[in-house]
């Protein structure tokens, strides 16, 4: 019996990305299909609030640009982490929480104008269901990564962080850019086409 050589084996991405690339995809397809849904009811709502008389551009703009430079803060965390600059690494880290609770807060602030002051809600119309449909499963996993996120600073505060652990923590910013990039779709085709 022959044994293989390693050195003829084909390169193969470790498990890790395989496991947050294949978690990705499917939530790319996840995210595809509650946006085709979304464009394909829109203007199909006959009663009701409806996107045009409904949705304002000034707050979600804001929460948007927070979301998207939070982006930027976890480049730069990972950055200072492989550098070993834990300070530096915990400052850009929180920043980046922050910036992911502003866009929740926000949200937040959003659907409660909505819902009391243009009486949109859930159950209102179907434009109301497959808003808070889309909007709200996104606000979930920002949700799901601000979370974890604020797990990482707290262990990292506490001084729980090891070299073992970047990996791990990398692939937690890959899903935070991910979130970042379907909010940009979200954004787009509900609050610029969808109006």
């Amino acid at each position: 019996m022959t044994q293989s050589n390693s050195n003829n084996a084909p390169h193969m991405l470790p498990s890790g990305h395989l496991g947050m690339i294949s978690v990705i995809i499917t939530e790319v397809f996840f995210f595809a299909s509650l946006i085709v849904v979304y464009l394909a009811y829109l203007g199909k709502s006959i009663s009701g609030p409806l996107p045009e008389n409904t949705l304002e551009m000034g707050l979600v703009t804001i929460n948007t640009v927070a979301l998207l430079a939070s982006s930027a803060t976890v480049v730069v965390a990972l950055k200072a982490l492989r550098a070993g600059n834990s300070a530096r690494f915990l400052t850009f880290l929180l920043l980046t929480v922050l910036l992911g609770a502003w866009f929740l807060a926000g949200t937040w602030i959003e659907w409660q104008g909505l819902i009391v002051d243009k009486h949109l809600a859930l159950q209102t119309n179907l434009f109301g269901s497959t808003y808070y449909t889309l909007v709200g499963f996104h606000a979930f996993h920002v949700t799901f990564g601000v979370f974890a996120l604020f797990v990482i600073w707290l262990c990292g505060t506490l001084g729980w962080i090891q070299k073992h652990h970047h990996q791990n923590i990398e692939y937690v910013s890959w899903y935070w850019h991910f979130v970042d990039v379907v909010w940009v779709a979200v954004f787009l085709v509900v609050y610029v086409i969808g109006k």
